[in-house]
């Protein structure tokens, strides 16, 4: 079942790398916050819902594939990425969030989890 979600979180982060894509140059500046905040809670709840640093990496794995696919010229001359600021950002922008996402999830512990001696103020 996990694989199956794995696989899932990578699809749907191939998916988010494309539309993030599209949307960054189509609509600056406020398409590339809207796309890195897409990628960034994809990344985010990837990572709460499997409870894991895999689940981060699954969807960010699936972006950055899907992103440096389309980084790519065609033959005829057709490309998605201009060569200006804002590609850049998005770019090295998505992979960085990756990165803050898969060091921060929640791997091991619940999510606001407090030792119990902080409960008890260290009285047993």
């Amino acid at each position: 079942m996990k694989i199956a979600a794995y696989a899932a979180l990578a699809v749907l982060g191939a998916l988010g790398g494309i539309a993030g894509s599209l949307i960054q140059a189509g609509w600056s500046p406020l398409g590339l916050l809207l796309s890195l905040a897409g990628a960034a809670a994809l990344f985010w709840g990837g990572a709460l819902l499997t409870r894991s640093r895999a689940g981060a990496g699954a969807p960010a794995a699936g972006w950055v594939l899907a992103v440096l696919a389309l980084t790519a010229s065609r033959p005829q001359g057709d490309f998605i990425f201009a060569s200006g600021a804002t590609s850049y950002v998005f770019l090295l922008g998505g992979m960085v969030l990756a990165g803050v996402c898969w060091a921060l999830a929640p791997a091991g512990r619940p999510m606001f989890w407090v030792p119990p001696e902080r409960l008890t103020g260290g009285r047993s």
